[in-house]
């Protein structure tokens, strides 16, 4: 069987470094080590809708800012497929169909919708179209074949839903649609970077993410208004790290040769772990070596970005080619989805 990716955002906003180290890193090597033979990254406006109908303008400037983060990440459009959601109809149609396969009260019981639906204030007026996203999700996933699908822990009960949603089809019409698997990062931590509040979520709505496009000074100063331990009070104080969002972020990002770049005293960030468990240290210092790891891994990130500011046509392009030819491939998948159900009546008179 083929190996075939397919992974997005929803253009909501610039994205943060929970979004990095949560599945935008994991899907640059994945493409850089290339065992794969088809990569899809979709920029799913359609899907952000739901909870932004009345701010389209967000949506639409969101895409070119998305478009830019991934390309100044790495993600190279020689090797992927980047497109915009709205432009594959093909999805809608779909979506339509899959509707028929999962009850209203399954969707409101998967654990990311509720606790989306809590965060929006959505308990007495809940939209419709974004109550039925992990259909659409389904929609957009199965459309492309994908059986791996690079996302983080938030993001695994709508991976089961597209699951469940593809048995359901194949049990009824036959095996038609590709069942897919998530693929998580290999770090659990950064599965779901909290917010430099102590959030458990880092959103942007919260007011407590880390930019992809922050600057230099915009980080440090991020960092150092950062959750640590309340206790903690004098530097002679023993402190938590459990718990502790800068150690957090530091398990996250710092790799030994950071750690004897920045802080040369130390061989590993577990014998600064054990200097701050026993008191000794001070969260100034540990929050400047977090503000440099970050600006060395933002700094390149940086440079491509302003590239491609100054280059916004060049990006327009690369979302509408990628946008054709993702078209092409979800008309297939929707022409064996109509054919298995029996709906392809052109076909069918014909004979």
């Amino acid at each position: 069987m083929k190996n075939i990716i397919l992974t997005g955002d929803r253009p909501t906003g610039r994205l943060h470094i929970g979004h990095y180290v949560g599945s935008l890193k994991n899907r640059v090597e994945m493409q850089n080590e290339g065992n794969f033979d088809t990569m899809y990254v979709m920029i799913a406006d359609a899907q952000a809708l739901g909870d932004n109908h009345d701010n389209i303008q967000k949506i639409r400037n969101n895409i070119i800012e998305v478009a830019i983060d991934y390309l100044s990440c790495g993600l190279d459009p020689n090797k992927i497929t980047l497109f915009i959601q709205s432009e594959i109809p093909q999805l809608t149609e779909l979506t339509f169909y899959y509707m028929n396969l999962v009850t209203l009260s399954r969707l409101t019981r998967n654990p990311t919708v509720k606790e989306e639906i809590k965060l929006r204030n959505f308990e007495t007026s809940l939209p419709v179209g974004f109550v039925t996203y992990p259909i659409s999700q389904a929609a957009d996933i199965t459309a492309f074949n994908a059986n791996l699908v690079p996302v983080g822990d938030d993001q695994l009960p709508m991976i089961e839903q597209t699951r469940e949603i593809v048995r359901a089809f194949n049990s009824l019409y036959g095996e038609t649609l590709v069942e897919p698997k998530a693929v998580l990062p290999k770090n659990e931590v950064c599965r779901r970077l909290p917010g430099t509040d102590g959030n458990a979520k880092m959103g942007k709505s919260l007011g407590n993410c880390i930019y992809l496009a922050d600057d230099e000074k915009t980080v440090n100063q991020k960092v150092m208004g950062m959750y640590t331990d309340p206790n903690h009070i004098k530097v002679s104080d023993p402190g938590k790290v459990e718990g502790n969002v800068v150690f957090t972020y530091l398990d996250a990002f710092a790799t030994n040769e950071q750690i004897k770049k920045y802080a040369p005293e130390y061989n590993n960030l577990e014998e600064i772990k054990e200097h701050y468990k026993r008191g000794g240290l001070g969260d100034v210092k540990v929050k400047k070596l977090l503000a440099n790891v970050l600006n060395e891994v933002l700094t390149p990130i940086r440079e491509k970005r302003a590239y491609y500011e100054a280059h916004k046509n060049e990006v327009y392009d690369i979302l509408f080619k990628g946008s054709d030819k993702a078209k092409q491939v979800a008309q297939q998948t929707l022409d064996k989805v109509k054919k298995a159900m029996g709906i392809n009546y052109r076909d069918i008179l014909k004979q």
